[in-house]
Protein backbone atom coordinates (compact mmCIF):
# COMPACT_ATOMS: atom_id res chain seq x y z
CA UNK A 1 0.00 0.00 0.00
CA UNK A 2 1.53 3.91 -0.99
CA UNK A 3 2.14 5.95 2.01
CA UNK A 4 1.83 9.69 1.86
CA UNK A 5 4.90 11.58 0.56
CA UNK A 6 6.15 15.21 1.24
CA UNK A 7 9.69 15.60 0.27
CA UNK A 8 11.70 18.89 -1.57
CA UNK A 9 12.63 18.65 -5.08
CA UNK A 10 16.30 19.41 -4.00
CA UNK A 11 16.13 16.23 -1.63
CA UNK A 12 15.48 13.37 -4.48
CA UNK A 13 17.53 11.57 -5.95
CA UNK A 14 18.71 11.88 -9.19
CA UNK A 15 18.95 9.72 -11.82
CA UNK A 16 20.97 10.90 -15.41
CA UNK A 17 20.48 9.35 -18.84
CA UNK A 18 22.55 9.94 -21.89
CA UNK A 19 23.02 6.78 -24.04
CA UNK A 20 21.82 8.68 -27.24
CA UNK A 21 22.85 11.62 -29.51
CA UNK A 22 20.09 14.20 -29.22
CA UNK A 23 18.98 12.49 -25.95
CA UNK A 24 19.17 13.21 -22.14
CA UNK A 25 17.46 13.96 -18.96
CA UNK A 26 17.96 14.53 -15.35
CA UNK A 27 14.89 12.90 -13.44
CA UNK A 28 13.98 12.92 -10.02
CA UNK A 29 11.31 10.43 -9.08
CA UNK A 30 8.74 11.81 -6.79
CA UNK A 31 6.15 8.84 -6.83
CA UNK A 32 7.98 6.45 -8.32
CA UNK A 33 6.81 3.16 -10.38
CA UNK A 34 5.22 0.87 -7.90
CA UNK A 35 5.14 3.04 -5.23
CA UNK A 36 1.42 3.97 -6.20
CA UNK A 37 -0.87 1.53 -8.01
CA UNK A 38 -2.27 4.25 -10.37
CA UNK A 39 0.30 6.58 -10.83
CA UNK A 40 4.21 7.93 -10.99
CA UNK A 41 5.04 11.25 -10.71
CA UNK A 42 8.64 12.77 -11.55
CA UNK A 43 10.54 16.06 -12.02
CA UNK A 44 12.51 16.23 -15.34
CA UNK A 45 15.31 18.46 -16.07
CA UNK A 46 16.16 18.48 -20.01
CA UNK A 47 19.78 19.95 -21.21
CA UNK A 48 19.78 22.66 -24.04
CA UNK A 49 18.92 21.35 -27.55
CA UNK A 50 18.06 17.60 -26.08
CA UNK A 51 15.07 15.91 -25.81
CA UNK A 52 14.12 13.28 -23.00
CA UNK A 53 12.71 10.64 -25.41
CA UNK A 54 11.95 10.16 -28.60
CA UNK A 55 8.01 10.30 -30.13
CA UNK A 56 5.96 7.67 -29.03
CA UNK A 57 2.34 7.70 -27.80
CA UNK A 58 1.30 5.35 -25.40
CA UNK A 59 -1.76 2.25 -25.24
CA UNK A 60 -3.09 2.16 -21.39
CA UNK A 61 -0.98 4.68 -19.65
CA UNK A 62 -2.04 8.81 -20.38
CA UNK A 63 0.68 11.55 -19.25
CA UNK A 64 0.57 15.25 -17.93
CA UNK A 65 3.33 17.74 -17.98
CA UNK A 66 3.57 20.70 -16.11
CA UNK A 67 6.43 23.14 -17.60
CA UNK A 68 8.30 24.66 -14.74
CA UNK A 69 10.95 26.39 -16.74
CA UNK A 70 12.23 26.90 -19.69
CA UNK A 71 11.13 26.49 -23.72
CA UNK A 72 10.48 23.58 -26.36
CA UNK A 73 8.95 22.85 -29.42
CA UNK A 74 6.91 20.10 -28.55
CA UNK A 75 5.89 17.93 -31.35
CA UNK A 76 2.33 15.88 -31.76
CA UNK A 77 0.24 14.71 -34.38
CA UNK A 78 -1.15 18.34 -35.02
CA UNK A 79 2.18 19.64 -35.53
CA UNK A 80 4.67 21.27 -33.62
CA UNK A 81 4.15 24.26 -30.89
CA UNK A 82 6.20 26.50 -28.41
CA UNK A 83 5.32 25.26 -24.97
CA UNK A 84 6.79 28.09 -22.29
CA UNK A 85 7.07 27.83 -18.36
CA UNK A 86 3.48 27.46 -16.66
CA UNK A 87 1.93 25.08 -19.41
CA UNK A 88 0.11 22.56 -18.73
CA UNK A 89 0.40 19.64 -21.71
CA UNK A 90 -2.08 16.36 -21.66
CA UNK A 91 -1.26 13.41 -23.53
CA UNK A 92 -4.15 10.55 -23.86
CA UNK A 93 -3.16 6.64 -24.12
CA UNK A 94 -3.76 6.60 -28.06
CA UNK A 95 -2.15 7.95 -30.95
CA UNK A 96 -3.68 11.19 -30.54
CA UNK A 97 -1.31 11.33 -27.48
CA UNK A 98 1.69 11.13 -29.30
CA UNK A 99 4.63 13.98 -28.39
CA UNK A 100 8.04 14.38 -28.53
CA UNK A 101 9.58 17.31 -26.18
CA UNK A 102 12.84 19.11 -27.74
CA UNK A 103 14.54 21.81 -25.45
CA UNK A 104 14.92 24.24 -27.99
CA UNK A 105 17.28 26.63 -25.73
CA UNK A 106 21.07 26.47 -26.42
CA UNK A 107 21.50 27.92 -22.55
CA UNK A 108 18.81 27.26 -20.48
CA UNK A 109 17.06 23.91 -19.11
CA UNK A 110 13.40 22.73 -19.75
CA UNK A 111 12.48 21.48 -16.67
CA UNK A 112 8.77 19.94 -16.43
CA UNK A 113 6.29 17.78 -13.58
CA UNK A 114 5.29 14.28 -15.56
CA UNK A 115 2.05 13.23 -13.64
CA UNK A 116 1.51 9.86 -15.27
CA UNK A 117 -1.12 7.40 -14.90
CA UNK A 118 -0.04 3.98 -14.88
CA UNK A 119 -1.73 0.38 -15.84
CA UNK A 120 0.43 -2.79 -14.65
CA UNK A 121 1.33 -3.12 -18.46
CA UNK A 122 1.45 -0.39 -20.94
CA UNK A 123 2.57 -0.57 -24.51
CA UNK A 124 4.37 2.41 -26.18
CA UNK A 125 4.30 2.94 -30.17
CA UNK A 126 7.49 4.39 -31.42
CA UNK A 127 5.58 5.49 -34.99
CA UNK A 128 8.73 7.29 -36.22
CA UNK A 129 11.09 4.40 -35.71
CA UNK A 130 8.35 1.50 -36.50
CA UNK A 131 9.32 -0.12 -32.61
CA UNK A 132 7.13 -0.97 -29.97
CA UNK A 133 7.88 -1.30 -26.47
CA UNK A 134 6.18 -3.25 -23.81
CA UNK A 135 6.38 -2.05 -19.92
CA UNK A 136 5.80 -3.69 -16.80
CA UNK A 137 6.85 -4.84 -13.39
CA UNK A 138 8.80 -7.77 -15.50
CA UNK A 139 8.95 -6.34 -18.65
CA UNK A 140 10.93 -3.41 -20.05
CA UNK A 141 11.99 -4.49 -24.46
CA UNK A 142 11.43 -2.71 -27.31
CA UNK A 143 11.08 -4.88 -30.32
CA UNK A 144 10.92 -3.56 -33.99
CA UNK A 145 7.20 -3.45 -35.52
CA UNK A 146 8.41 -5.77 -39.03
CA UNK A 147 9.76 -8.36 -36.44
CA UNK A 148 6.33 -9.83 -35.77
CA UNK A 149 5.64 -13.29 -36.03
CA UNK A 150 2.31 -15.19 -36.55
CA UNK A 151 0.56 -16.19 -33.19
CA UNK A 152 1.54 -19.77 -33.21
CA UNK A 153 5.06 -19.75 -35.09
CA UNK A 154 7.19 -21.88 -33.15
CA UNK A 155 4.41 -24.11 -30.98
Amino acid sequence: MAEMRHAKVSELKVKHKSEQEGYEYYKRDFVPRGHADKSMVSIYEIPPLKAAYPYHYHIKNEETFYIISGEGILKTPDGERKVTAGDLLFFPADRNGAHKLVNTSAAETLVYIDFDVVHDLDVAVYPESDKIGIWGKDVNKVFRLGDEVDYYDGE
